[in-house]
């Protein structure tokens, strides 16, 4: 796999002291690909509060922001290619990574944004509403690429999404001109799917459901997309190779038992991986036929 020059790549989200979900899944994935990176933890737990109460350690906004300044004027911003985003801690941090992604954007227009808007799941949003809100507000419109779950996207246009027409329409209308959207309407038989929305064109790749998988599945789905593209993989071949090891991984996770995503034993999942994935064309809004007047 080939990189780009300026490689480098920033992700900020949570950061766990046990477990591969937030910054543990998107770093591991990122430098299993071949891909510096630069850290930034948005906030610190124990572990993944769905194991039990955890201890939050939070940073101070104004804190925050000064190593968001400590960033762009770094003397080795050149070498940033990518963020990545995920959970964050407060409202006020969503507008600390509005600025530093615009700064770079300034610097290097190729910059690739890929916004994972980590807010909720079928059970509702679990950061505050101003969180979520400042995702939506200050974050998706500077996205070069979104990941949100079917739940987060329909949070985000306030419109409950039943079908993969419905998807499609709503990722539109948000504006990143990639979209990919998980747990997305299957097609086939106890599938789950993964739509990815790019130009005029809207591609489904689907794997089997398992029940009760652990956290971290879209984290590591965003790092590896976002590796993907960078090395210029063209984005049928992408996002199918994306879908296949996360699949892959989550598959032989089941398999041991274990209740955290076992990354350190599959990273061959994630360079080469051999799950099969289908990928099916979905009709696009630009080539649906119109009403005759």
């Amino acid at each position: 796999m080939t990189k780009s020059p300026a490689g480098a790549v920033i992700v900020i989200s949570s950061h766990v002291v046990r477990g591969s979900v937030g910054n543990r899944a998107a770093v591991f994935a990122l430098e299993t690909l071949g891909y510096p990176v630069w850290a930034v933890p948005t906030v610190v737990l124990p572990w993944h509060p769905g194991h039990g109460k955890a201890t939050r350690l939070s940073f101070p906004d104004d804190s925050f922001d000064k190593m968001i300044d400590d960033l762009i004027g770094a003397p080795w911003i050149s070498e940033v290619g990518a963020i990545l985003t995920g959970y964050f801690g407060s409202a006020a941090q969503t507008r600390s990574v509005a600025r530093l992604t615009t700064a770079i954007r300034a610097k290097n227009p190729d910059l690739l944004y890929l916004c994972d808007p980590v807010m909720g799941d079928v059970g509702g949003l679990y950061v505050p509403d101003d969180t979520a809100e400042g995702i939506r507000d200050n974050l998706i419109p500077l996205a070069s690429i979104a990941t949100p779950n079917r739940y987060e996207l329909g949070w985000m246009v306030a419109s409950p999404l039943e079908t993969n027409a419905d998807l499609i329409d709503a990722a539109l209308s948000l504006g990143p001109a990639r979209m990919l959207v998980t747990s997305a309407v299957p097609m086939m038989a106890g599938g789950v799917g993964n739509l990815l929305l790019s130009g005029r064109h809207a591609l489904l790749a689907e794997h089997r459901w398992i029940d009760n998988p652990p956290n971290g599945l879209g984290d590591l789905l965003a790092a590896v997309f976002l590796a993907r593209l960078l090395s210029g993989v063209p984005e049928e071949r992408a996002l199918q190779l994306t879908t296949a090891s996360v699949y892959e991984v989550l598959a032989r996770t089941m398999k041991r038992g274990s209740d955290e995503l076992t990354l350190e034993s599959d990273a061959s999942s994630l360079v080469s991986p051999m799950a099969l994935v289908q990928i099916r064309r979905i009709m696009h809004p630009a080539f649906r036929t119109k009403p005759s007047s």
